[in-house]
């Protein structure tokens, strides 16, 4: 039967018993070695494989040494290992998306994974791709990729695979509809009644069109974890959902790793269990309620008296050590870091188990930042540039004006979530390179544009003047200049977002919009530049005197770096917007659940979100309505044109099955005739500028009335580098599931019986090439 309807937003089906790890997807010979080790294990020990301990890292599996495992150390997070010294801080998963390229994304999670293991961290809690980006307010948002399901899946699936190659298990995180921080978690009224979290009410066409989507990518790439999620799902917590842990995850999408909570995200002890949780963290004794785990002793209690399995306790340990085994990280795995105990959530004192470190070491290095730069660049957009004002051309009285261009000055760690590091992340004069919460980084060092810009002008002998003071910006404080007029201008601004905390508002921080005006106001040519949480709306873009726009999100410890790699022309940009840009904040469906009277109320099934847009987010939402915007979803301009033509459609298997054959094998990402090319859609590309440069041509979908879907879906891209005067042929390969929708009916994905109209070209709504395609 379907998930539900939206007449039953408050049911989740019951999906019993858990499906039990098979192997598939390559991991036999590493489930056979599990089954000897969990073979060797008392139900004690097992009770402790699958809780968390107090112990040096964020989350801690004890050591079991008779049998010489050492545990497993978990660290944050998407973009660097949060609380590491003498670590790199990458480019946020929004700037990867932004460059819409599959080799640097896939090279950034090699390079985090390698410094992950160098620091003795056997699983990184990342990627995201949960927040997906329902809301553009969305206080995470940054930590993903992108509101388009597509983009997200290929990008995630690089990242995974980039990762575990590196020898580290990665953890897809958070599953499944956490699309706002407003009440995440539960809270305590007035007259102290329990208030639920939100509950994320979605239908089933929905679930697997858009949410699950990415999921099923990171699943067919190996993820080796999924964290689920603090929201409740259709009424039921995230991490104990039966429906959407052992019915989509491991039946459907057939999943063999383990479902790992977020922190303190378990409500119960055997119901999560029975519906599917395999890892509570943090375990132990809770870090903020000083309570016992819902699992450990409660675990070994439940099976002795008959409530629980222990088969069910012996798939957890394999779920568990199965990934462990598979990425041979039972030999000669490095030491956890000396350092990281001086951070952990527990104090020292209240370890269960002595744990063996090694020492401080640096895992940084030199191709790990070049990676950094490099992919901080390929994740600027170019939105205006009037008559070429880019690139530079050695410009000899430069201004640099807005608080981001500064340095630090309020401390290298934006960890403002549970009151450490700086009291306020939204601070005013400093760049802004990432975002906060669990999701940022510990910097060793950052560029702030102005130290870069100013390295680059002291090259050629040019003179630059700065103000970083918003405030004296915006009371027209220009009388220290001199000499006037000034040659160019580049403001910068900035968005702050963190984890556990909703956007209030998609127009950048710190009285953005009059500092651009009083700027543009003495300066003709001025260039504004964009950093932090993404999108914003910009109510000066059609100023004459604001000459280009550049949207740069958030880059890393390289920014200022990247940017002047981009402003003098050392790089072409490259990057595309993974999400519409309204010319309103107004014109985006807000879709956050926030009201005063929420935040009052006193029933504990108050917090309600119901998905009722369906699949229609970000530019499916735009095309729906036939809105303009300011900027489309995929737009992004370059210092090089180019042209594209000859669209060809080869058909590889001719009359195929409607739907997959229900008995063909399950692999991870589910069944495996999903995943089989069915067609290929191939483009010419020529480079007619004067310039190399990197294309992004771009294929969309738009299926027939049967289908019920958006007016066009993302379903391929392709970066490609070209010389100037070069040409080149870019396919793009179609597997049934992306020319499937899904079947509510029949609970499986289908092929549509008639035409399915193929678009390519520059961004969803520049697309001068259309075909037709019939399977």
């Amino acid at each position: 039967m379907p998930y539900f309807t939206h007449s039953q937003y408050e049911t989740s089906p019951p999906v019993y018993p858990s499906p039990n790890i098979t192997g598939a997807g390559g991991w036999e010979e590493a489930l056979v070695k599990a089954r000897a080790f969990v073979a060797e294990l008392t139900l004690e020990e097992k009770a402790g494989l699958v809780t968390g301990t107090p112990g040096p890292c964020v989350g801690n599996i004890g050591p079991i040494e008779r049998l010489n495992f050492s545990g497993l150390c978990l660290h944050d997070g998407p973009l660097a290992i949060r609380q590491a010294v003498y670590a790199s801080v990458f480019s946020a998963e929004l700037s990867a998306a932004a460059s819409w390229d599959r080799s640097l994304v896939r090279q950034r999670g090699l390079y985090m994974g390698s410094e992950f293991r160098g620091k003795g961290a056997h699983i990184a809690l990342g990627p995201v791709v949960g927040p997906l980006g329902r809301s553009p307010f969305g206080g995470r948002n940054w930590e993903g990729l992108s509101p388009d399901a597509y983009l997200s899946g290929e990008l995630v699936a690089e990242t995974v695979q980039g990762i575990q190659s590196a020898g580290v298990q990665a953890t897809t995180k958070h599953y499944i509809l956490n699309e706002q921080e407003t009440q995440r978690n539960p809270s305590t009224s007035a007259d102290g009644t329990t208030i639920d979290a939100i509950s994320s009410n979605v239908d089933d066409k929905t679930m697997h069109e858009t949410y699950l989507w990415p999921f099923a990518n990171a699943v067919h790439a190996g993820t080796s974890a999924v964290m689920c999620s603090y929201n409740r799902i259709n009424g039921s917590y995230g991490c104990q959902n039966s429906k959407t842990l052992n019915g989509l995850l491991k039946e459907e999408l057939g999943f063999q790793g383990y479902v790992m909570s977020d922190w303190l995200a378990v409500h119960t002890g055997v119901a999560s269990v029975n519906a599917g949780l395999d890892m509570n963290m943090p375990g132990g004794i809770e870090f903020v309620s000083g309570s016992p785990s819902y699992f450990g002793g409660n675990i070994t209690t439940a099976v002795t008296n008959g409530t629980l399995p222990v088969e069910r306790v012996d798939d957890m340990a394999l779920r568990i050590m199965t990934p462990y085994f598979f990425l041979n990280q039972d030999a000669d795995f490095p030491p956890v870091d000396g350092y990281t105990p001086k951070l952990g959530f527990f104090p020292q004192a209240n370890y269960v188990y002595n744990f063996t470190l090694g020492p401080v070491v640096d895992v940084r290095e030199k191709e790990h930042a070049k990676l950094i730069r490099d992919l901080g660049a390929a994740g600027t957009v170019l939105l205006k540039n009037v008559n070429s004002t880019l690139p530079l051309k050695q410009p000899m009285n430069i201004g640099v004006f807005g608080n981001d261009a500064a340095d630090f000055t309020q401390g290298q760690y934006s960890l403002t979530l549970v009151g450490t590091g700086l009291a306020n992340g939204d601070y005013d004069i400093g760049t802004l390179a990432v975002g906060g919460g669990s999701g940022t980084g510990r910097f060793t060092y950052v560029v702030p544009p102005l130290d870069a810009i100013k390295s680059r002008a002291q090259s050629y002998g040019a003179l630059v003047q700065y103000i970083t003071n918003n405030d004296v910006i915006a009371n027209g404080g220009f009388s220290s200049l001199a000499p006037l007029p000034l040659d160019v201008c580049v403001v910068f601004l900035k968005s702050w977002a963190t984890e556990g905390f909703d956007r209030t508002t998609l127009i950048a921080e710190w009285n953005s919009t009059v500092v651009v005006e009083a700027t543009a106001a003495i300066c003709p040519n001025t260039i504004v530049v964009l950093h932090g949480s993404s999108p914003n709306v910009l109510p000066w873009a059609d100023n004459p005197n604001v000459t280009a726009i550049l949207a740069a999100h958030m880059p890393g410890q390289e920014s200022g770096n990247s940017i002047v790699d981009i402003l003098w022309g050392d790089v072409n940009p490259s990057g595309r917007l993974p999400y519409t840009i309204a010319l309103n904040e107004t014109d985006y469906a807000k879709n956050l659940v926030n009201s005063t009277e929420l935040l009052e109320t006193t029933d504990p099934n108050a917090w309600q979100a119901d998905f009722v847009e369906g699949n229609l987010i970000d530019y499916k939402e735009f095309d729906a309505k036939n809105a303009s915007v300011a900027y489309e979803f995929g737009f992004g301009l370059s210092y090089t044109t180019f042209e594209i033509s000859d669209l060809k459609v080869d058909i590889a298997v001719t009359n195929a099955s409607r739907t997959p054959d229900p008995e063909a094998q399950i692999i991870p990402g589910g069944n495996v005739e999903l995943w089989a090319t069915l067609a290929t859609v191939s483009v010419a590309i020529t480079n007619t500028g004067d310039v190399a440069g990197s294309a992004v041509p771009q294929l969309y979908l738009s299926y027939p009335d049967e289908a019920q879907m958006p007016v066009k879906s993302l379903r391929g891209f392709e970066k490609t580098s070209l010389a100037a005067g070069a040409s080149c042929v870019v396919q793009f390969p179609l597997m049934r599931r992306d020319l499937s929708y899904w079947d509510t009916t029949a609970q499986a994905w289908r092929l549509p019986t008639g035409d399915i109209s193929v678009s390519v070209g520059w961004s969803s709504r520049d697309l001068p090439l259309q075909g037709v395609l019939s399977i």
